[in-house]
Parts: C-alpha cells; sequence; structure tokens
C-alpha cells in the first residue's frame, strides 16, 4: 500500500484517519518501528514493547492492528491501556522496558490519530523523532520492510500504573507539605483527567473536575490549551469559584498549562523557573534545557542561584535527546512540556503539579505574586502567519537586525542585551511563528509591534 510520507513529522507520526492513517497503513508502520527498535538484537530474541492508547474515536480499532502486528512478529507486548504519554512514559522507564508506542494525536482534533514512540536506555527514555529514527522508519515503512517473524509472540495487561506513578512523582517532590487549596482542573475530555484525579487522591484541598469524563469528539472544547479559546471556560470558573489555581492539560497530557487566580495564564517560563529553582536547592550548578523562543526568564534566574542554562530546538523529542546528551536535571519548553531527569527525561505533570503546589505553600503567595517573584522578562505570546515566503522574511530579519547576535539552530533568533526574537516554521503546521521578549514591557511591544509590520509587508 502507499504511505503519505507527510505524516512522519519532526518527533511523532500523525495523521488524519481514515485517510491518512488507517489500519492497513499503521500495519506497516509498526512493522518499521519493531524493526527499527529491534536492530541491535540477535533475530531470534523477541523485545519487550509497551503499547498505550489515547481515547480517541479511532485509537480502539488502531491499537488492536498495532498489538496483534506486534506478536505476529513475536513481540512480548506489555499492553498498559488507555493512558496519558506520560504515563505511557512512566511505565517504558520505571518498568524497564526496551521500547513502547503510543497511539495518540495529541492536541489535534478529533479526525486526527497518531503514534509517538520511545526506545529506553540506561540513561534514560530517547522519543523517536527526526534526529534519532524518524527518517529510518518512514523509509522502511513506505518500502513494506520487516523484520522476518519468530513464533511465541505474546500480550501482558498491566495495571495500577498510575498508582506508581503518583508514589514516584512524590518521591521527586520529596514529599513536601502541601497546604489546602482549591483547584479548577478543565481536562477536554482527555487523557490529563487521568493523571490529575490520580494525584489529588493523596493532596489535601478541593479539585473542581471540568470535562473529566473521556471523548474523543472533544465536546467541550479542543484539547489545545496553547489556544486562548480553549481556556475561557476554566479562567471563568477559577473566578467563579475564587480557586487558588486551574489546570488546563493538552489532548495526552504531556503539555499542562496553569491559570492563576484571577484568571491569568501562568507563562510556561515562570513554571520553568519556579521548578529548576527548588530543583537546584539540592543540586546547585546542575544544567536546565529551554527551548529557543523564550530563555530571558529561566536566564536571569539560573545566573542568581548557580544553575547552568542549555538552549534546544523547539520540540518535545529534541528536548528528551538533549537532556540525554547533558545530563540536564530539568527542561521547561515554552509550550508547556515539563521534563524530569528523575523520570528518564520525559514529561511528568504530576511532579509538575506538586512542585508549584509545594511553591505556593512555602512562599505563602498566590499564584500571580509567585509569577510576579519570578518574573525577568515579558514576552509577547506566539504570533503565527500564514505565509509561502517564510526564507524572504527571515533574510529581511537577518539583514534588519544584522547587529544583534544572530543564532540559526532553529529558524533564526537574534538577541538584544536587553531583549531578543526568534522566527521559526512550524514543524507541525505551514505557519511561520514569532515570539518576542524584552526585560521591560515597553520595549517588548514597541519591538514585537517594529517586527510584525516587516514581516506583514513580505507575507
Amino acid at each position: 500500500m502507499q504511505i503519505n510520507p507527510s505524516i512522519f513529522k519532526s518527533y511523532d507520526i500523525r495523521g488524519i484517519y481514515p485517510t491518512d492513517l488507517n489500519e492497513e497503513a499503521i500495519v506497516a508502520i509498526t512493522k518499521a518501528i519493531y524493526t527499527f527498535f529491534h536492530k541491535k538484537k540477535p533475530t531470534d530474541m523477541p523485545l519487550s514493547i509497551v503499547v498505550g492508547t489515547d481515547m480517541r474515536v479511532s485509537s480502539p480499532s488502531l491499537t488492536k492492528r498495532v498489538i496483534e502486528t506486534l506478536v505476529e512478529l513475536g513481540a512480548n507486548v506489555i499492553d498498559i491501556g488507555i493512558v496519558s504519554t506520560p504515563t505511557f512514559y512512566f511505565a517504558v522507564n520505571h518498568y524497564s522496558y526496551e521500547c513502547g508506542m503510543q497511539i495518540t494525536a495529541s492536541h489535534n482534533p478529533k479526525e486526527w490519530n497518531g503514534i509517538k514512540f520511545v526506545k529506553n536506555t540506561p540513561q534514560g527514555l530517547i522519543k523517536i523523532g527526526k534526529t534519532t529514527g524518524m527518517p529510518e522508519i518512514k523509509e522502511m515503512a513506505t518500502k513494506g520492510e520487516s523484520i522476518k517473524s519468530i513464533q511465541g509472540g505474546k500480550v501482558e495487561k498491566k495495571e495500577k500504573i498510575l498508582n506508581d506513578e503518583v508514589k514516584n512523582a512524590l518521591r521527586i517532590s520529596k514529599n513536601p507539605k502541601i497546604n489546602k487549596f482549591k483547584i479548577v482542573a478543565d481536562a477536554a475530555n482527555a487523557m490529563g483527567s487521568q493523571y490529575i484525579n490520580e494525584i489529588f487522591k493523596v493532596l489535601p484541598g478541593e479539585l473542581i473536575r471540568m470535562n473529566f469524563d473521556l471523548d474523543g469528539t472533544f465536546p467541550a472544547h479542543q484539547p489545545d490549551p496553547l489556544q486562548e479559546k480553549n481556556l475561557a471556560d476554566l479562567k471563568r470558573k477559577v473566578l467563579a469559584e475564587k480557586a487558588d489555581l486551574g489546570l488546563a492539560p493538552d489532548g495526552d497530557g504531556d503539555r499542562l498549562f496553569f491559570i492563576d487566580e484571577r484568571g491569568e495564564t501562568v507563562p510556561p517560563t515562570i513554571i520553568t523557573s519556579i521548578i529548576a529553582t527548588d530543583l537546584l536547592k539540592d543540586h546547585p550548578g546542575e544544567t536546565v534545557l529551554v527551548d529557543v523562543r523564550y530563555l530571558l526568564t529561566p536566564k536571569k534566574i539560573l545566573e542568581e542561584i548557580g544553575g547552568k542554562i542549555h538552549v534546544v530546538k523547539v520540540g518535545h523529542a529534541f528536548i528528551t535527546e538533549a537532556m540525554y546528551k547533558t545530563g540536564g536535571i530539568f527542561a521547561g519548553e515554552s509550550s508547556s512540556h515539563f521534563f524530569y531527569r528523575d523520570t528518564g527525561n520525559a514529561e511528568s505533570q504530576m511532579a509538575t503539579i506538586i512542585a508549584i503546589l509545594k511553591a505556593l505553600t512555602k512562599s505563602g503567595k498566590t499564584m500571580s505574586q509567585l509569577v510576579e517573584e519570578f518574573r525577568r522578562s515579558f514576552e509577547s505570546g506566539e504570533i503565527n502567519f500564514e505565509t509561502e515566503n517564510a526564507a524572504k522574511i527571515m533574510d529581511e530579519l537577518k539583514e534588519k537586525y544584522a547587529d544583534g547576535s544572530l543564532d540559526t539552530m532553529d529558524g533564526i533568533a537574534i538577541s538584544y542585551p536587553s531583549w531578543r526574537f526568534s522566527v521559526r516554521t512550524s514543524n507541525t503546521e505551514p505557519l511561520l511563528r514569532l515570539n518576542v521578549e524584552s526585560l521591560n514591557k515597553e520595549e517588548m511591544e514597541k519591538k514585537r509591534d517594529e517586527i510584525l509590520s516587516l514581516i506583514q509587508k513580505n507575507l
């Protein structure tokens, strides 16, 4: 069969079901993934491979074919059922399985599905993406290549993973004292409801649930908290309930946004800085990773506390790979992925929730007060443009801001002593993305408008 090559993205596989990703395609892709994972083992030795899935309407059928295909190949399949992506990562790493596949399309609309997949190493998980094997898997899948099947494939059901995940999150956080807070969480009928429910079984306080029933049609709103419209109901509820905090996970639960008591979104760089400050108290001088979009606040905070900063390309797979290479203790991405060395360099939003509640408890401050304590810069928020002229626009920007310090790691980032900006193409959509930050708000707004004007003239 013909597989649409565009479904192989920079850090996962994603396509519309059933036109781009269907039961036939996923058989070929599963064979390619298993062959890729198996290449360093003797051909007659099976792999232990974890399979998890989200709540999308097409997920049961696709997952069934994945498991059947793996068994036919001779794999030892560990079926962990319907889980969030962080729980999937936890299962692969914590129980020392060799690799894993999670059937999910993250925050994409209901028509989509996909696969995230990882291999385990003594240094932590490696997510398979553009720089860690995706091109090879794409080639094998499109050519129909596969390892020879062996006898003895089997399926084992693994349960009660969430219990162990809670224990591990508490261990990472050193079982802190947590005050009783009123929390509102909007799970968007998606996978974050699982770990939020589970962690609040052991945390004090009141949890007010919104859209916690799993429903792959996403009846309330899209499970993408990066879009302001998807946070509107949660923000209203936080204000109406006079809550201390709001939580907004995305579709597969590997991103988590926080809303303060005033109904304002907390910048992810602030969350990164709060958690890094706490972790480095016990691990002075360690490295924290951030992506190229926004870094002034965590950079200033890390300078103040004696930590090191390492800047990486945007993308959760790139960050996990960089953590693997640098040995970093923690990473925070501007899209609200938060990664921990103690969870195999993968996301743990249970640990993130505990860390923020711990900081609120210790400080005695509200969330908005804590934001102001840690704020060192002002951010524009990501501004997106549909354009066919991305290369021309970047050249124009490089020429206009030629006296700044240029970085081309991921698109272009140009820095000055008190401000910087990043312009890059999206890894998942036909968009050009702009982010501007400055040590003072007025300069950020001025430079944002200046760059916007240049971009809009060249769209």
